[in-house]
């Protein structure tokens, strides 16, 4: 497929585009949740704080909300792994009102 693009000097599909265009649109950004067994990706509006984020993974993260553990998608490609990111400083810990960006992993701790 990227072949194919490349022959035509495109770099992505026009599905690709569409997406990204809609969302833009939308004003819709997406986060991640990054397990052993699973990764996943949420659709939320962009300003939304970590906590009401949360709350599109499940209702109680976001009642239960302590805090997020919080690295970029570019970090965790570009080092491999949560425990490098660590080791360079690049995890950080965020509060209810930190605003998720577009691409954050998020890491949700939680009492509930």
């Amino acid at each position: 497929m990227r072949s194919f693009l490349a022959d035509y000097g495109m770099k992505e599909s026009g599905a690709e585009r569409l997406i990204r265009t809609t969302y833009h649109l939308l004003g819709l950004i997406s986060f991640f949740t990054v397990g052993e067994e699973e990764c996943r990706a949420w659709t939320i509006t962009g300003g939304t704080n970590a906590q009401h984020a949360a709350g599109a993974i499940h209702t109680d993260l976001q009642d239960h909300f302590i805090r997020a553990e919080v690295c970029h998608y570019a970090d965790f490609v570009k080092h491999g792994s949560h425990h490098a990111l660590k080791e360079k400083g690049l995890l950080r810990l965020e509060g209810k009102e930190y605003i998720v960006e577009d691409g954050d992993i998020m890491e949700i701790r939680h009492s509930g």
